[in-house]
């Protein structure tokens, strides 16, 4: 269950700038720790190039939330928040703290991110509807960054509540076209709140969806399995026992943006190279990552999707086999690329 709205307002996000003043005036301390720390930890200076990564995160959403304090005066304590001009001013902010964000993890963490596929061509201009895999930390940053970044988009996007823990998410996204799902269900009026998103948006809008509803682990694939079968969706069941790296798609959300905007194109995303880090302790044991991300995408035209409701969950279904078969071929050959620097890093052992 969420923080109530006004115990986020006075007590998350001032907390949050006060944590980074403190913070900053320890800095020489803490580069010091982190410096003596680094010989000691497996991979290369770790404690140095995670504590940059959380300093530079830290550092943006501080100044961010002061900047969201002054926009909230600028439109008249928020009555004027809506304005097409505050709108374009708050996307244009998410798109900096996204373009400093994934620069700093790529040069920190030693990233290499490279994208297969096309999003669809610039003209004519049309609304999207994105369906993306969700597995591991950061896949949803990535997404919205080539979003605004590369497409310059507007992205609508679908996300769970617990995430408004986050003081800057929190503000941000409860001011931008947007709609957080409770963490304990899918709850009443996620579907019509989707169709609601998909219905508003024009040709620079782009709503973005994760099927799945969650980060894919092995006990969730299982799990969502044997959900299909005691719901008695038992050709679902089969589908999901086809697919090796991604959990069975839900189709209520995707049924609700298709007939909310029937002109939009639709993109399919499937990623590999964050699968594996679906903990807090798989994400350390991993860090420095020093790995390639490969981001592939399909463009299907809005002429080309399916008319009724029974066809389009079929081809929801075909789709989802396409991409888990592509994350199948592809991982063998991130790994291979990987161990083909480890082995030349280490001249050739």
């Amino acid at each position: 269950m969420p923080v109530p709205r006004i115990v986020r307002r006075l007590l998350i996000a001032p907390g949050v700038v006060l944590v980074a003043l403190l913070v900053f005036t320890s800095l020489p301390l803490l580069l010091l720790a982190a410096a003596l720390a680094s010989p000691f930890l497996p991979g290369r200076m770790r404690a140095l190039r995670v504590l940059v990564f959380a300093l530079v995160y830290l550092a943006l959403e501080a100044s961010l939330l002061i900047v969201l304090g002054v926009l909230w005066l600028a439109a008249v304590f928020g009555r004027r928040m809506r304005s097409p001009r505050m709108q374009r001013i708050h996307y244009r902010l998410a798109a900096w703290f996204l373009r400093v964000l994934m620069s700093t993890a790529r040069h920190a963490f030693k990233l290499r991110i490279e994208v297969h596929g096309s999003w669809p061509p610039p003209l004519p201009r049309v609304p999207l509807i994105v369906l993306a895999r969700h597995a591991g930390p950061g896949d949803s940053f990535l997404l919205l960054h080539q979003l605004m970044n590369a497409e310059r988009r507007q992205p609508r996007i679908v996300l769970k509540d617990a995430l408004q823990w986050d003081a800057l998410i929190d503000i941000a996204l409860n001011r931008l076209p947007a709609h957080f799902i409770s963490t304990s269900g899918p709850g009443a009026g996620v579907v019509e709140a989707i169709a609601q998103l998909a219905s508003g948006m024009d040709a620079d809008d782009a709503l973005v969806i994760f099927p799945e509803g969650g980060n894919f682990t092995e006990h969730r694939r299982l799990r969502s399995i044997a959900k299909l079968e005691e719901l008695g969706r038992h050709e679902e069941a089969r589908r999901a026992r086809e697919l090796d790296h991604l959990l069975a798609p839900r189709s209520g959300g995707v049924l609700a943006a298709l007939a909310g905007c029937p002109t939009a194109d639709v993109v399919f995303v499937a990623h590999t190279g964050l699968e594996d880090l679906s903990t807090v302790v798989d994400l350390w044991r991993g860090l420095p990552l020093d790995d390639d991300i490969d981001i592939r995408m399909w463009h299907v035209p809005a002429a080309d999707v399916p008319a009724s409701e029974a066809e389009r969950i079929e081809w929801l279904g075909a789709w989802w086999r396409r991409m888990d078969e592509w994350i199948s071929t592809e991982r063998p050959r991130r790994e291979e690329r990987h161990g083909s620097r480890d082995r030349a890093r280490h001249g050739g052992r």
